[in-house]
């Protein structure tokens, strides 16, 4: 993980900009899409814990996936698009490097596999990258879950599962990010 701390809860909505943008990259993944959409919520509202803000934010997700407005729906493909390619080697965000350090284990083959499975996935639903709480799942079962969401084909509910995915893991770094 990396060196960064998440601040007490209740000092969020008096930090600056820059603060709060680097508590959104470090729970969710550095976007400048989803600063826009969620930056003034920290500001403006208080929130009892880290799992709150996270569940604030993924209310203005879902009303996007929601929305019939067309730039809504590419304002959260913009978002659900920001996090790395599952398996991905060169990887930005220090958290999502850790969470990915087991899915780099595998063979050669798997590998293949994998970066098939995210290219259909993505010619699948444009604009997408397959997003998934790994949580010490192995990459057998990861790739299992990824084919049955390409065979089923419904983007709506890939969005929702994107939306909630993105909670989750955004949670789980909360919980890891406290300080002590």
């Amino acid at each position: 993980m990396s060196e960064f701390q998440l601040p007490p809860i209740e000092v969020v909505p008096t930090l600056s900009t820059i603060e709060r943008s680097s508590i959104l990259d470090a729970l969710f993944e550095p976007c400048q899409a989803l600063r826009t959409l969620s930056l003034d919520v920290l500001h403006t509202q208080k929130f009892d814990s880290y799992f709150d803000l996270i569940a604030s934010v993924g209310v203005q997700l879902t009303e996007l996936s929601e929305s019939p407005s067309t730039s809504d729906t590419e304002w959260l493909d913009q978002i659900l698009g920001a996090h790395p390619r599952l398996g991905e080697k060169k990887v930005d965000s220090a958290q999502s490097k850790a969470e990915q350090a087991q899915l780099n284990t595998g063979g050669e083959e798997e590998a293949t596999k994998l970066r098939e499975l995210n290219a259909e996935y993505e010619k699948t639903f444009p604009g997408l990258k397959y997003v998934v709480f790994v949580d010490g799942r192995q990459r057998p079962l990861i790739m299992e879950d990824m084919r049955s969401r390409i065979d089923r084909g419904d983007i709506k509910l890939e969005r929702a599962e994107g939306i909630k995915a993105m909670c989750d893991i955004a949670a789980d770094r909360s919980a890891k990010l406290q300080q002590p």
